[in-house]
């Protein structure tokens, strides 16, 4: 039996969670957790974790030369490298208005890119 400690982000109360794993990787327990969305996201830490990303966009022809922009949801956390690399391949011409599509569906993900400022 392995055992795995995390802190939980699900809500500002920052519970200390242990999930308890088989010696093949399934989930047996999971303790610390002072509600259900704890449980919710340690099990999911721990089989396939997620993140959602943050960054930068150039921008073409516009007042500033940057836009922020964040994924529409959260994508698998061995991709954010990869789609880092997409991310800075890419370029949008202003203007550019806030929920604008940058890019549609990173790296097959179902998350889209999407402006998070306007550029005139």
């Amino acid at each position: 039996m392995t055992e795995r400690k995390l802190i939980c982000v699900a809500c500002p109360r920052g519970c200390p969670i242990t999930v308890y794993m088989d010696d093949s990787g399934e989930i047996t327990k999971v303790e610390g957790n002072t509600c259900p969305r704890g449980d919710t996201y340690a099990r999911a830490e721990v089989t396939h974790p997620e993140r959602s990303l943050t960054s930068t966009v150039k921008v073409t022809g516009g007042k500033h030369y940057v836009v922020p922009c964040k994924s529409s949801t959260a994508i698998p956390k061995e991709l954010l490298f990869d789609a880092m690399v997409e991310i800075n391949k890419a370029s949008i011409a202003a203007p550019v208005h806030i929920g604008d599509v940058i890019i549609k569906d990173i790296l097959g993900t179902g998350a889209d890119i999407v402006a998070t400022n306007e550029i005139d």
